[in-house]
């Protein structure tokens, strides 16, 4: 159920190269069940800026109700949340979209997470639901330089975790599917969110795979009524990335 919440603010931080993590309170995070989907923040008062940020979930925390948030501090609305303190308000609504199937992957099997750049921070909640169901996961993890990386030891705590750069400053350096390439890892389902290009490079990189998509797109409204966020799908249709999405299975949009 889509709500909409003045939630506080209980903790702010930056974690790296202009990545800030945020964690609200507040009684929406009851309504948040599915790993992968977003909320849409509206970060003023004011008439400036007047559309709401989507941002994607990166952990939920059901007992003390809260939930935390990655972002990336580059543009007027997401400058704003990053001066956010403890004790303030952030107007939230959502949860959003359909969430990754963590259904998909049985207990015992193994799920391969990839994810580039501000796309890592979804794949963080799905890791967590997947090793309660006693699912092994293996990450991939893409940035640009070591000054980007971040979570790096929560995903080694859930799982076998590899730090791709494309300077090679931190970890291995190439991209995603360079890695994933060279170690060849064996796994039943993948999952993955990030820039297009990266998406489209690991669908490409497993043709015979079950795999489930995350997109990032620019988005209106976040609840399907503006049709900004509009993706061609592979029957010559369309879907609508804030409501049908963030998530689709391998196969569905046209890369």
């Amino acid at each position: 159920m889509i709500q909409q919440e003045k939630m506080k603010v209980v903790r702010q931080q930056q974690v790296a190269d202009s990545i800030f993590e945020i964690t609200l309170e507040g009684q929406l995070t009851d309504q948040m069940q599915e790993p992968g989907q977003f909320v849409h923040l509206r970060v003023a008062d004011s008439y400036e800026p007047s559309l709401r940020r989507p941002i994607s979930i990166a952990n939920i925390d059901h007992d003390n109700k809260q939930f935390t948030m990655l972002y990336r501090a580059g543009g007027r609305g997401t400058d704003v949340l990053s001066k956010k303190q403890v004790g303030d308000v952030v107007d939230v609504l959502g949860p959003l979209g359909h969430g990754f199937p963590v259904e998909e992957t049985q207990p015992g099997e193994t799920a391969l997470l990839v994810g580039g750049g501000i796309g890592v921070p979804p794949l963080y909640e799905l890791s967590k639901r997947l090793n309660e169901r006693g699912v092994k996961t293996i990450h991939v993890l893409g940035f640009r330089g070591a000054k980007d990386v971040f979570y790096e030891e929560e995903f080694n705590q859930l799982g076998e975790t590899y730090i791709v750069t494309e300077d090679g400053s931190s970890g291995h350096q190439g991209f995603v599917t360079t890695l994933i390439n060279e170690k060849n890892p064996a796994f039943d389902t993948f999952y993955t969110c990030g820039p297009t290009p990266m998406l489209r490079a690991v669908d490409q990189a497993f043709p015979g795979k079950k795999g489930f998509l995350s997109f990032e797109e620019r988005m209106g409204c976040g609840i399907g009524a503006c049709y900004a966020c509009v993706c061609d799908t592979t029957d010559g249709g369309y879907k609508k990335v804030c409501s049908d999405g963030p998530v689709f299975a391998k196969g569905v949009v046209a890369l």
